[in-house]
């Protein structure tokens, strides 16, 4: 048995999606505790963050980011957590600044009897997976990249909102949502994907953005969820994307409109 394992470990990253390079970084030792730093949200919203993640502390970032190096070591990693193991990315940053690397803060804390194991980059189409990798992804409408490097569909939730029920009134009854604040977003269109009602996930298909035919203020998620019927009103239902499959369109009428869906349903069952 190794001499680190029954030590609290602590990860350290920003873990901005949790993707797979992340995941390498918190599978490091058992009970570790995710300590995100720099709270972004923009791959996975903090919600579904809490709920798959219950082990992880968010830093109030205001209150770390003038911290010396030496400051957040002994503050932060020691003082406040007890830590004898840090698990960090080979490209973690730290102190006031960012002016310290994994390797500083190894050799700061080898004469406090303190272990830092700091892990390689994992690869994706012969480049490091990165956040902003995966966020150009999702902003280009490759969906199929992006979970690949995320290592599970992207998703968001939202609470589900009343619309103008077109869709009920062709065959196509939709659900209606906003894009959660803070999240990327994914390029306008129609993805195939899953919605996630009182956790039992149903087949779909999604369209994002400002509906051209029909404009709206702001992007609008709107979802039809296969063999289900019930109101979800009020409720929040999680939609995860799998596949893009087309542009916005303009329709000239209504069926014109039914014909489409007609099609982009039969190309998902």
């Amino acid at each position: 048995m190794s001499e680190f394992e029954n030590r609290k470990a602590i990860a350290l990253g920003d873990f901005d999606g949790m993707h797979l390079a992340h995941k390498t970084v918190v599978t490091g030792a058992e009970n570790v505790v995710i300590y995100c730093v720099n709270n972004q949200f923009s791959l996975l919203q903090k919600s579904i963050f809490e709920r798959r993640y219950p082990n992880a502390v968010f830093a109030d970032f205001n209150t770390i980011k003038d911290l010396s190096g030496e400051e957040f070591a002994d503050e932060i990693l020691i003082k406040q957590f007890g830590a004898g193991v840090i698990l960090c990315g080979f490209n973690f940053r730290l102190g006031k600044n960012a002016v310290w690397s994994g390797m500083d803060l190894r050799h700061y804390l080898e004469s406090k009897d303190v272990w830092v194991r700091i892990l390689e980059a994992q690869y994706y189409d012969g480049l490091p997976i990165s956040s902003s990798r995966i966020r150009k992804a999702v902003q280009e409408g490759r969906i199929v990249a992006a979970n690949e490097m995320l290592g599970y569909s992207f998703t968001f939730e939202n609470e589900v909102i009343r619309g103008d029920e077109r869709g009920r009134q062709i065959g196509f009854p939709t659900i209606n949502q906003h894009l959660p604040e803070g999240l990327v977003v994914p390029k306008f269109g129609v993805y195939e994907s899953r919605a996630v009602v009182d956790g039992k996930v149903y087949k779909a298909f999604t369209n994002i953005g400002m509906r051209p035919s029909w404009r709206v203020e702001v992007p609008l998620c709107e979802t039809h969820i296969f063999d289900f019927s019930g109101d979800l009103y009020g409720k929040t239902v999680a939609v995860e994307l799998v596949n893009y499959l087309r542009g916005e369109k303009i329709f000239k009428n209504i069926d014109e409109l039914k014909t489409q869906l007609d099609y982009d349903k039969s190309s998902i069952i």
